[in-house]
């Protein structure tokens, strides 16, 4: 996968590796705090050579074939990103993520990126299970969770430490059945 349009705003999803650390510093930078309301990473990634350990160990995962990260371009900037944070081949089981700057939310490029990246997973690498877990408070994220389709299954309570909050983390699920019928 090397660019897949999502649309025609120009919007693109392309697979986002270490030589990219420059640009994906300056997305974090931009959203540092937006991104960081629930997500740790922006708290550990903070220069050249922490993004490009960041998508060294992504790019790892994808050698391994148990995770990657994509990222989103609007406008030949990149504002943010999907990720398969685990794939384990041999369950058929995934877990996707996201994230944006503020300045892309809204727009629905998540939703459009995690549609690619999904239907890559269940018609392409056979994945049976694709999960998706977002703090409660994350409004934006279970409403991209909503848009797949997806069944919300429980709640994981005081699941993780971040900045001295204990958070909720929601998790949501769609099998690869409900996701061909549905034709997504």
């Amino acid at each position: 996968m090397l660019r897949v349009p999502l649309g025609d705003d120009g919007a693109e999803l392309r697979l986002l590796e270490p030589y990219q650390a420059v640009e994906f510093i300056a997305l974090v930078d931009r959203g540092r705090e937006f991104i960081g309301r629930y997500l740790r990473f922006p708290d550990t990634v903070t220069d050249l050579a922490s993004g490009r350990s960041f998508l060294q160990d992504f790019a790892d995962k994808t050698a391994a074939d148990t995770g990657r990260i994509y990222g989103i371009w609007l406008a030949g900037q990149l504002v943010g990103s999907v990720i398969f944070a685990m794939i384990d081949a041999g369950t058929g089981i995934a877990e996707a993520g996201c994230w944006l700057e503020p300045s892309a939310a809204g727009k629905g490029l998540v939703t459009r990126a995690a549609r690619a990246i999904i239907d890559w997973a269940i018609n392409e690498r056979g994945i049976h299970r694709v999960e998706w877990r977002a703090a409660v408070a994350n409004e934006a994220s279970i409403a991209v969770a909503k848009r797949l389709g997806m069944t919300r299954e429980g709640v994981l309570r005081e699941y993780y430490l971040h900045r001295g909050t204990r958070f909720d983390v929601e998790v949501w699920s769609i099998l690869a059945p409900e996701w061909k019928a549905a034709g997504a």
